[in-house]
């Protein structure tokens, strides 16, 4: 079974990208239409993030671990992302997706 993680590529860019221009707002001009329109984008996108993580804990091999990192604002879900494509290339045994990400290329990590 295939799964998608492009909404969670999206949401997990989104949260990290607002929540680096709402802390550039509050250090510089603070403009509150600015902070009134990035705070609910941010809060979304780090709910559907959290959300999107643990539903596809079941699919996608995600570990407690996993699930854990995707809570860590900001970088949690671009993180939390990495460890899913990780474990969905190790489980399907997608040679050139392993290699990309630093493993072996095989799906148990051992060369014979």
């Amino acid at each position: 079974m295939t799964v998608s993680l492009r909404p969670l590529r999206i949401a997990a860019h989104t949260e990290l990208v607002s929540l680096i221009l709402m802390l550039a707002n509050l250090a510089t001009v603070h403009l509150k239409p600015l902070s009134s329109l990035l705070g609910p984008t941010h809060g979304c996108a780090y709910l559907f993030v959290v959300l999107a993580t643990w539903r596809l804990g079941s699919v996608a091999h995600a570990t407690t671990v996993t699930k854990a990192t995707a809570v860590v604002p900001g970088i949690g879900g671009l993180l939390a992302l990495r460890m899913l494509r990780h474990a969905t290339a190790r489980s399907t045994g997608d040679k050139d997706s392993v290699r990309a990400l630093g493993g072996t290329g095989h799906a148990n990590g051992v060369r014979s």
